[in-house]
């Protein structure tokens, strides 16, 4: 079996223009150029001592973004191998040492591991219907000013507990900035 790998370009950072291979997968669907400038526009571009997590990292594209955008240390979270050999392959090209990846069921990842995020970003395989159930893990690893990022493929709106700060939508995918509303 050949696998046929795709790729993706860096729009931004000290990586700029620098291209990110992934194998060709059903579930793997990259954040396209328009929405990860529109997204990293919206946070400001320069994520500079940030920490974030990109869960579902898939082709990489958030989390090495983030990474080229000064982000200090960005978790990157994948439970699939050829896809993980991948995300390996391209942090050691970039020679990414603020990038930790992780294979292992995101799930999994949000019920064990106790740090706090300053971006996260969500982008689970449509299929799976995941948001609702991991917009409830979240809050316990959002640092307080903290935002997550989600895309979907159809209008998703989350409960009451979370602000949509931004939200925008590129052909079929719906994306948002949401933050966390502190009650109390």
């Amino acid at each position: 079996m050949t696998l046929i790998q795709g790729k993706i370009r860096i729009i931004g950072g000290q990586w700029r223009s620098r291209l990110l291979t992934f194998p060709e997968h059903p579930d793997l669907r990259p954040t396209a150029n328009r929405v990860r400038e529109t997204v990293f526009n919206w946070l400001e571009q320069d994520l500079s001592g940030l920490r974030c997590l990109d869960l579902f990292a898939g082709s990489g594209a958030l989390g090495f973004e983030a990474a080229s955008r000064g982000a200090a240390h960005v978790v990157m979270v994948d439970n699939d191998v050829q896809v993980y050999k991948a995300l390996r392959e391209n942090k050691e090209k970039l020679q990414a040492m603020q990038v930790e990846l992780l294979l292992m069921n995101a799930l999994d990842f949000m019920q064990s591991d106790v740090r706090k995020f300053d971006v996260i970003f969500l982008d689970p395989p449509y299929r799976l219907d995941l948001l609702p159930q991991l917009m409830s893990l979240l809050s316990s690893h959002l640092e307080e000013d903290g935002l997550v990022y989600s895309e979907a493929r159809d209008t998703w709106t989350p409960d009451k507990q979370w602000r949509v700060h931004r939200s925008a939508k590129a052909g079929t995918v719906r994306y948002q900035l949401l933050e966390f509303v502190h009650y109390g």
